[in-house]
């Protein structure tokens, strides 16, 4: 008995932040999507994003804030829908929502307002949701792309590729965008976990102990830097500055750590003039916290008044501060990722609609393309941007 076919205009792979983007536009222009997504629910990432409160969108959003091979990739989706769009989008549904730090967007109530949003932007008589359903089959023929899930089986001129990366594989996360990529001739950047904790071995494991202690610092890898705060975890290093170098970072290389940002390198010697009989521990300890201090204090090997200690001595001990080198030997892996850098190359893709250039009718966006953004809210405006941009052309 031959299983029956439903043909839609468009068939989106992931109902995650991109996927119910491109399917509120696409449905809004009169065009029947169809969106499959093995999860029981809509936009699960979005739920547990931000504390639960949804980071949605960053004012400070720019090209320079996304990490991949093709830099200027994601400008034209970026510069055609921005995040004051969104903004808007999310003042006409009524939600309430802060600025926290560094141009970062919350809501104030719940990340369950965003999904419930997007759902509502999704026209009911076009755009169908069909949940909780594995795939087991996607092929191509006559110009026509055809998904299967169990006993049924859908077509269309157009698929949309937007199931994500693996990063929090045990929300369901998985590298099929890759396979299916892979599958339809394009070629893959390798998937690495990004905005993630970096652990520490050898002698650095000490600095373990510290498990819980977290200081304002300047962390930087290369020529990147971020001031924000790192955490120390019973696995290594983590906290916003940290996860934001991870993205950068790559085995091999060390992570520096300036521990005193507002400090100059002759600090000490200025407060030897000042107050000669305090003494070095003393004086680090007001700058940092306690176990912190003490720790870097014993690494430092330098003790006595400031008045007994040589200026170079001082100046050494600062600089050590300002200049702290760290040797990750890897990261806490997907598990604890926030996103995953790499994915579908953006060679194979078009920047203005996200189609691939080999492939006619085949799209891909979101997390599942080879743009990253930094931690803050810009991973979700790629994925309004791109799922905007593919929308356009279904």
């Amino acid at each position: 008995m031959t299983k029956p076919v439903t043909a839609y205009d468009a068939i989106i792979l992931g109902a995650g932040g991109a996927g119910l983007m491109c399917a509120a536009i696409a449905g809004q222009r009169g065009k029947n999507i169809l969106v499959i997504d093995h999860a029981a629910e809509p936009g699960k990432k979005i739920l547990i994003s931000g504390g639960g409160r949804c980071n949605f969108t960053n004012i400070h959003t720019a090209p320079d804030r996304f990490l991949s091979e093709n830099r200027h990739f994601a400008k034209s989706a970026l510069s055609r829908y921005t995040a004051t769009d969104f903004v808007d989008l999310v003042n006409r549904h009524n939600i309430a929502w802060h600025e926290k730090t560094l141009g970062q967007l919350f809501c104030d109530g719940s990340a369950k307002q965003i999904v419930a949003m997007l759902l509502a932007e999704c026209p009911e008589n076009h755009v169908k949701l069909s949940l909780g359903m594995p795939i087991s089959d996607v092929s191509h023929a006559d110009g026509e792309y055809c998904v299967t899930c169990g006993d049924r089986t859908a077509k269309a001129s157009s698929l949309v590729i937007a199931t994500g990366g693996p990063s929090i594989p045990k929300m369901g996360a998985t590298g099929f965008a890759y396979e299916l990529g892979r599958k339809f001739g394009l070629k893959i950047v390798e998937p690495r976990p990004a905005l993630v904790p970096l652990t520490l071995g050898g002698e650095e494991t000490l600095f373990r102990s510290l498990s819980g202690v977290s200081a304002p610092v300047i962390a930087s890898c290369g020529k990147t830097a971020f001031r924000e705060a790192a955490l120390f975890t019973h696995k290594g290093l983590s906290g916003p500055a940290i996860l934001q170098i991870s993205s950068y970072w790559q085995h091999g290389l060390p992570v520096t750590v300036n521990f005193l940002p507002d400090r100059a390198i002759g600090w000490l010697v200025d407060l030897k003039r000042a107050q000669p009989r305090m003494q070095l521990k003393k004086a680090i300890a007001e700058c940092l916290p306690a176990r912190l201090s003490e720790t870097l204090i014993d690494r430092i090997a330098l003790t006595g008044d400031l008045g007994n200690l040589a200026d170079r001595k001082l100046e050494d001990a600062a600089r050590r501060l300002a200049d702290w080198r760290f040797m990750p030997n890897g990261t806490e892996g997907f598990a604890k990722a926030e996103v995953t850098a790499g994915g579908i190359s953006t060679a194979g893709l078009s920047s203005k609609n996200m189609e691939a250039r080999q492939m006619p009718g085949l799209y891909a966006i979101g997390e599942a393309v080879d743009v990253t953004g930094w931690l803050g809210g810009y991973n979700f405006q790629w994925a309004w941007a791109s799922g905007y941009a593919a929308a356009q052309a279904l």
